[in-house]
């Protein structure tokens, strides 16, 4: 559902539970939850329940001592095991998305600058793909294509920008009356951009 593969279950309000931090509270959660989550796809043995009292800090940063009853959680996936006994530790386990650096470039604008002594200059996150002074990029659905001078995040030049980096990017020869939020760049030599009449949208 919505992409989201990886998932931690915090069960909190621990300290709220009648009579406070009561294990079988925790285990009837754990099970209907575990139910739940099956049907729409996860594996339970790849999900850490954690019983957590955020108000308290119980077994956020470090094992609770209200709690004797919780060995710790523990998962099995097929990038490996892993267990701890708190919430932080669980976080730590979630597995990195690999960055798509080796599809075609896909940069969608979220805004265009006119920038004194320097031009036009448009804003957006790299979706996939690699972006690079130097590369003659191609902005959909206008089919306009230029060359791209300098790439900047926070202020720093960059040699290559990577999915997830928010950048300005100078472009050659191009006013910013051409270029608009919503525009799509892509590299003019790596499958640019192009409009499509339909699409099949994630379930």
């Amino acid at each position: 559902p919505l992409g989201v593969k990886q998932l931690i279950v915090g069960v909190n309000k621990m300290d709220s539970t009648e009579p406070p931090y009561n294990e079988a509270r925790f285990e009837e959660i754990k099970k209907e939850v575990s139910n739940y989550i099956k049907k729409i796809g996860y594996n339970p043995a790849a999900v850490a329940f954690v019983p957590i009292s955020g108000w308290n800090g119980d077994n956020m940063l470090e094992p609770s001592d209200k709690m004797p009853w919780f060995k710790g959680w523990n998962i099995e996936r097929k990038e490996g095991k892993a267990d701890g006994k708190c919430l932080i530790e669980a976080l730590d386990a979630i597995l990195p998305p690999s960055r798509p650096t080796d599809k075609p470039l896909r940069l969608p604008l979220q805004d265009v600058y006119k920038i004194g002594g320097i031009g036009t200059v448009p804003v957006g996150r790299v979706e996939t793909g690699v972006l690079k002074p130097g590369m003659v990029v191609t902005f959909a659905p206008v089919n306009l294509t230029t060359e791209v001078k300098s790439v900047e995040m926070h202020h720093e030049a960059l040699q290559e920008a990577v999915p997830g980096d928010n950048v300005g990017f100078n472009v050659k020869n191009v006013s910013v009356k051409e270029l608009r939020r919503g525009y799509v760049a892509g590299d003019s030599k790596n499958n640019p951009p192009k409009a499509a009449a339909d699409f099949t949208a994630q379930e």
